[in-house]
């Protein structure tokens, strides 16, 4: 019978909670950009690529964020509160211009997936750890 200590047990408990993260935030992105999909005229992912957009839209807004945040602190401090749609609005940009299956159609196009990204992404951040990752949940004070 093995026995684990406390700090592997407590190792395991967060690589687990940060792989949970990975997932919400990969499903999150996912929904979000289904949303886009079926309300936009011209913006279209390919059936097969869907999950390789998704994760490379994951990417891209996981490399971006930190860049963004840093610049708009430095120039562009009351851009502060719009951080999250300026990173999906460049995630979009950037994952159309590198890979195949994803095709926004135009500038209108990604405003309007911008929103509808963020919304979709929004309320899956809000929903899934609630129900579905529930080990994902704050802790009540």
């Amino acid at each position: 019978m093995m026995r684990y200590s406390r700090a592997n047990r407590s190792k395991r408990c967060a690589m687990s909670r940060r792989l949970l993260s990975i997932a919400a935030l990969l499903a999150g992105n996912a929904i979000g950009l289904l949303l886009a999909a079926l309300l936009l005229d011209g913006f279209s992912i390919a059936p097969l690529s869907l999950i390789v957009v998704v994760i490379v839209f994951s990417l891209i807004q996981a490399l971006a964020e930190p860049l963004i945040r840093r610049l708009s602190q430095r120039n562009l401090p009351a851009l502060q509160g719009g951080i999250a749609l300026v990173v999906i609005f460049v995630g979009l940009l950037v994952t159309e211009l590198v890979t195949s299956g994803l095709v926004v159609g135009g500038i209108s196009n990604l405003l309007a997936a911008t929103l509808l990204v963020w919304l979709g992404a929004l309320a899956a951040g809000i929903l899934l750890p609630r129900y579905v990752f529930k080990s994902l949940r704050a802790p009540k004070a």
